[in-house]
């Protein structure tokens, strides 16, 4: 079940304690409280509020847009609260899509995306946190994992890489590893990118239509493809065991990417306004300063 409107207002004690937190704002839709049950299957990924079409947002998206540099400014300035952005989406579903039209604008020198693939063997002889860790954003700045940690629940939950007594344990390790960001200053907002099968099939016909596109593919796709009833389950429990009050999980309706994209702007604009980052105070004295010829 998803939580449509202000996310509840009563905080646990350990909320209470996270300075970093994104609770108390009065969020967008889509948001997954803590303890309720999300079922993907009953998420309408063709929703979009009372938007119709991508000419209706692209106003809204700008406004949102400019929010986030403004606060981006001002975070970066400040050095005191970082800002970590998952996303989590089956292919096609919109991540580096969402990168390119959510970010624009955003000052790079502030903004930091990782993307995260199959471990290398540096990376496999440490515990599976190790690599995320090493990507997590410094204060000031934001951070984005394109794919994250939550891989090591479900690609390897649904391809029998490692046993369930293994990756079941995993999601009490990347809570207690999201609450330990968020108590040194660096809140954590997770987005799943959701579009529905068909829609997947579509997106996938029409890379291999465009020869500009077809880069994008690969046969492999077709391939996981075919695990698409076991990943949906492995998103459903990853995100009913790790939406928390500290990192809150949103599930975005993304067929239409228009929409997509301004729930997440959205949200990450709401989120920085939550922390309200200030710049810094002026060196004392400076009222007296005369630039000299």
């Amino acid at each position: 079940m998803l939580k449509n409107g202000k996310k509840n207002g009563i905080k646990s004690a350990k909320s209470q304690e996270v300075s970093a937190s994104t609770n108390g704002t009065d969020y967008p839709r889509h948001s997954v409280s803590p303890g309720e049950k999300v079922m993907l299957a009953a998420v309408d990924a063709d929703q979009s509020e009372h938007y119709a079409r991508k000419k209706d947002v692209e106003e809204e998206l700008e406004v949102q847009r400019r929010r986030i540099q403004d606060l981006q400014a001002r975070q970066y300035a400040e050095n005191k609260q970082g800002l970590l952005i998952v996303l989590q989406a089956m292919d096609t579903g919109g991540k580096d899509g969402v990168i390119k039209h959510v970010f624009s604008g955003v000052n790079p020198q502030g903004c930091r995306v990782s993307s995260f693939k199959a471990p290398n063997p540096e990376e496999a002889n440490h515990d599976f946190l190790w690599r995320y860790h090493k990507s997590v954003p410094a204060r000031g700045r934001i951070g984005i994992f394109n794919r994250s940690h939550y891989e090591d629940v479900l690609v390897v939950r649904v391809k029998n890489l490692v046993p369930e007594e293994v990756w079941r344990a995993r999601y009490g390790l990347i809570n207690d590893f999201e609450y330990s960001l968020t108590r040194g200053g660096i809140a954590v907002i997770k987005f799943y990118l959701h579009i529905s099968k068909d829609e997947q099939k579509l997106r996938l016909e029409s890379r291999l239509a465009d020869p500009d596109k077809r880069w994008k593919f690969s046969t492999n796709d077709i391939k996981e493809r075919a695990f698409w009833d076991d990943y949906q389950v492995a998103f459903e429990d990853a995100i009913n065991n790790t939406s928390t009050e500290y990192a809150p999980w949103y599930v975005v309706p993304a067929n239409k990417k228009w929409y997509r994209n301004l729930v997440v702007a959205r949200t990450i604009a709401d989120t920085l306004e939550a922390m309200d980052p200030k710049f810094p105070p002026a060196e004392p004295g400076l009222e007296k300063i005369s630039i000299p010829d």
